[in-house]
């Protein structure tokens, strides 16, 4: 069996700024180069850069090696090796979804190590990512050789990592740029031997619902969303999204609250307590199975939190669209301790320096409870394996206020802060779609246009 070694290499030239990446696949024996890849992605981060260079040389190693080919990784960037090998964990999760797309590519090959190099020894790969920013600060686009080319101009730019500092090692910066602007240009492989070429298509468009013609303007968000998807499949089934395969269905979760409970009506901390739906919860669950029985909605799975009150949610679903139910302990509400079944006012009276703690640090569990950061960890599980499971597919969650705030804020790169800025309506849906080059996008947020 023919083994293989990726070199790959990301930069920006201001950290954020115009940067790019470049990889080389080399055979292991001879180092004859079998491919190249390089990429001008707009504004970014170095960190990003290096991801996207990582992807890329994974991509063309699968196009010139198939499935299962070996592989060993060189990069001169100890952050992305080092969280490639599971020793360092992703502190900032405007990286993770890079990290997911990689993991996901390296699962499909035998990958033997993962080396960190000095910078002179990944010469290659860092003169491929400096010519294809050299040619889009010309207008030009990157092409095998140092040759260059008129620049792309239907592509649009790259969504880039949001902001942040890593502790992850004392000098290694773990940052990244939120809604960094550029131009996506200078892009290209070039495959050598027994190779051929590897796709470079840039990120699928994604419709704006002003844009689509007919009755989906009348829709609400989610159904609206799910109809332009169903429309612009055929137009998007050739064209890619980063370095995925080209199927351009996106993985749609649908998050679903459950309706009211005894405890919701008096505003009391309902965490892990068991209670039940009320009639008028029952009625909201119904209203929202109605919705989601109807077009443009085709729901593949339904997946809940083990608790009681999402159950009778999901299994209203259940009942009108024949799908069964299942159970995701991971989606559970959060643990609020010594706090369950009380209103705000009698623990702010009760245990007043907790609470001020709980509200200002995520990390700050209540007495006996439960963390929002440990809460993410394991919603963050849940999401990976979902999407993993039924990529492509339509999966509706039901849930509670802190899983699903908690999955928005993920698609949206947000600071765990931002659990504290969000509002979540009983029984109302949110919808988010998942790409698979890594991209995630919020389509909607607390719609309760079922409950008019």
């Amino acid at each position: 069996m023919s083994s293989y070694i990726i070199e790959a290499d990301g930069g920006s030239r201001g950290n954020p700024g115009p940067a790019g990446y470049g990889a080389v696949v080399m055979d292991a024996t001879d180092r004859q180069v079998l491919a190249e890849a390089a990429e001008a992605i707009g504004v970014t981060t170095n960190n990003v850069a290096e991801y996207r260079g990582l992807i890329a040389g994974l991509t063309s190693v699968l196009a010139v090696g198939g499935e299962g080919a070996q592989v060993a990784v060189r990069m001169d960037s100890k952050l992305v090796i080092e969280q490639m090998a599971g020793r360092w964990k992703i502190k900032n999760e405007g990286l993770r979804p890079l990290a997911m797309e990689a993991g996901k590519l390296a699962r499909r090959l035998r990958v033997t190590a993962w080396t960190w190099i000095p910078r002179d020894q990944n010469r290659h790969a860092d003169r491929l990512a400096n010519e294809a920013m050299d040619a889009a600060a010309k207008g030009l686009t990157w092409k095998a050789g140092g040759a260059a080319g008129p620049a792309l101009t239907d592509s649009p730019p790259p969504t880039s990592a949001d902001s942040g500092t890593s502790a992850d090692s004392g000098n290694v910066a773990d940052s990244g740029n939120l809604g960094g602007s550029g131009t996506r240009g200078a892009s290209g492989t070039s495959a050598r031997s027994r190779s051929r070429s590897s796709s470079t298509s840039t990120s699928a468009q994604q419709t704006d619902l002003l844009d689509v013609a007919g009755d989906i303007s009348d829709l609400s968000a989610p159904a609206a969303s799910l109809a332009t998807t169903q429309l612009t499949t055929s137009q998007q089934r050739d064209r890619g999204t980063g370095w995925a395969p080209p199927t351009r269905v996106a993985t749609s979760l649908l998050l679903l609250r459950h309706g009211e409970t005894p405890l919701s009506v008096d505003r009391r901390f309902s965490g892990l307590g068991d209670a039940e739906l009320t009639a008028k919860g029952l009625a909201q669950a119904s209203a929202a199975a109605e919705r989601l029985s109807r077009e443009p909605y085709h729901l593949d799975v339904i997946v809940s939190s083990p608790l009681k009150r999402a159950r009778q949610t999901a299994e209203a679903v259940a009942q009108r669209t024949g799908l069964a139910v299942e159970a995701d302990d991971d989606l559970r509400e959060v643990d609020f301790g010594a706090w369950e079944g009380h209103t705000f006012t009698e623990v702010q009276r009760g245990w007043p320096a907790e609470l001020a703690a709980w509200l200002a640090d995520p990390t700050i569990a209540p007495p006996d409870g439960e963390s929002f950061e440990a809460v993410a960890e394991r919603v963050r599980r849940a999401e990976e394996r979902l999407v993993e499971r039924y990529e492509g597919r339509t999966v509706l969650i039901v849930s509670h206020v802190t899983p699903i705030k908690t999955l928005l804020r993920f698609a949206l790169m947000a600071p765990p802060e931002a659990l504290y800025r969000m509002h979540l309506d009983l029984a109302c849906l949110s919808l988010i779609e998942h790409y698979t080059d890594g991209q995630s996008v919020v389509k909607s947020f607390n719609d309760t246009f079922h409950l008019r």
